[in-house]
């Protein structure tokens, strides 16, 4: 440690190895030991004592919808990355919609690079896209350092990015298997939507009628099939339907290439809860019954599914009117992630080393990131969130950074406060205070 210029203490660092009194070492942006509570710091360091906060690695969201360039006033970089460094996040992944122009093509992802550049408060990769027609675009995307490729099987809500049919799912995927890539796929059947009830209005029980489980399961099934015949990786997307649970065991128990993800909405918020009219909570795949999220809950803790991710997708105050059916299908939860999964997961008799997993190990291991992110421990970059898990806040939309401050968790009281942020050894925020941007821009390969 003779080389460090920093040391953080903890009495309660979350490493691999477990929770520990801990002295991790800084060097040039990257941690360099992990050593005893006692043991001596040089006196070329700055120490920085944290008491009993606990120290955790720097989490790493895989699904945010920027929306930059081109739906700017929806988000953009600068208030996205600020949003994600308050609650605790130091990578995300950037998906190549809803912006303008989508990530299709390599020009396209040099346009979004361009945007990036100068507002990223943390490090940023990004989603190329799938889409009818592009087959011949995949392979450049891939190469110029895309760390997947997002489909939709059904409607996306915004036209430059349609959705694929199963003659074209099929193609891409075979396109994507010849070089190992990864397909992420927004898995709901458009047939089962289509025949679903489609009521519109305020109430949420119509709502949810119109995006039955089915859709998923369908959906699902499907992309197991394929995914099995090619060998292909694929990832499902915003799981939310518990009935697709056992499909995904019994093909990862055949050595199907499958991941899953979920959001903290699933997790935390129910169909129950949410108000008529109250579109806030509106996403798709919607919330579903408080039985449901039980089920999903068991399969995290029985690692059917991988991880959680936000699904950041926010709007303009404006669009998310009182009609369900018409109301823009996105919730924002950058800043509120850690907190909200953090205080249901303490509920249920989870510890804040399943939620580091959930939330940091395994996305960064989803996207390739897992030599530099996701752990505490030597070699990894010194990113870290300082969390206080037994203080408490009542969730004020006007204090959050996210550009348009409309929020499901509006008044609600969570566990966990984040107390400070550091990118790569340097404290990117504390106390609502932030550094200029110091993110980087991050390809697959980096």
């Amino acid at each position: 440690m003779s080389d460090a210029e920093l040391v953080l203490r903890s009495t309660r660092v979350i490493t691999p190895e477990g929770t520990r009194a801990a002295l991790v070492a800084v060097s040039a942006g990257r941690i360099t030991a992990v050593l005893p509570y006692d043991a001596g710091v040089p006196s070329t360091a700055r120490l920085e004592d944290l008491g009993d906060d606990v120290l955790l690695p720097g989490l790493v969201d895989t699904h945010v919808h920027v929306n930059d360039p081109g739906r700017t006033e929806w988000e953009g970089f600068w208030t996205a990355t600020r949003a994600a460094a308050a609650g605790g996040i130091t990578t995300l992944v950037d998906m190549p919609l809803n912006s303008l122009p989508p990530t299709t093509t390599v020009d396209h992802l040099r346009t979004k690079r361009r945007v990036a550049a100068d507002k990223a408060h943390i490090d940023v990769g990004f989603w190329g896209g799938a889409l009818p027609g592009n087959v011949k675009d995949l392979r450049p995307l891939h190469d110029a350092g895309v760390f997947g490729f997002k489909a939709f099987l059904s409607p996306s809500g915004v036209d430059e990015f349609p959705h694929l049919d199963q003659e074209q799912l099929a193609r891409s995927l075979a396109e994507i298997a010849g070089f190992d890539g990864l397909l992420i796929v927004h898995a709901e059947d458009p047939h089962h939507l289509d025949a679903a009830p489609q009521h519109g209005g305020p109430r949420y029980a119509d709502f949810l009628a119109s995006r039955p489980r089915d859709a998923e399961d369908t959906a699902i099934a499907g992309l197991i099939d394929r995914a099995k015949r090619l060998h292909a990786r694929v990832h499902v997307l915003h799981l939310s339907s518990g009935d697709a649970l056992p499909l995904i065991a019994a093909a990862k128990a055949e050595g199907v290439r499958i991941t899953v993800e979920t959001c903290p909405h699933y997790l935390t918020l129910t169909a129950e809860e949410v108000p008529d009219g109250a579109s806030e909570f509106k996403c798709c795949p919607p919330i579903r019954e408080a039985a449901n999220q039980d089920l999903l809950w068991q399969a995290l803790a029985d690692g059917t599914i991988d991880c959680v991710v936000t699904d950041h997708s926010p709007s303009t105050a404006d669009l998310k009117t009182d009609d369900f059916a018409t109301a823009w299908g996105g919730i924002s939860g950058l800043q509120l992630s850690l907190a909200a999964v953090w205080t249901e997961a303490r509920r249920r008799g989870h510890g804040l080393e399943d939620v580091v997993r959930w939330m940091s190990t395994r996305t960064a291991a989803l996207v390739g990131l897992d030599a530099h992110k996701g752990a505490i421990e030597p070699g990894r970059d010194a990113d870290f969130a300082v969390f206080a898990p037994d203080e408490t806040f009542t969730v004020d939309p006007a204090a959050l950074q996210h550009r348009n401050r409309v929020t499901a968790y509006a008044g609600r009281t969570l566990h966990g406060v984040v107390k400070s942020t550091w990118l790569r050894g340097e404290r990117i925020v504390a106390d609502g205070e932030f550094t200029e941007p110091k993110g980087r821009l991050l390809t697959r390969a980096t």
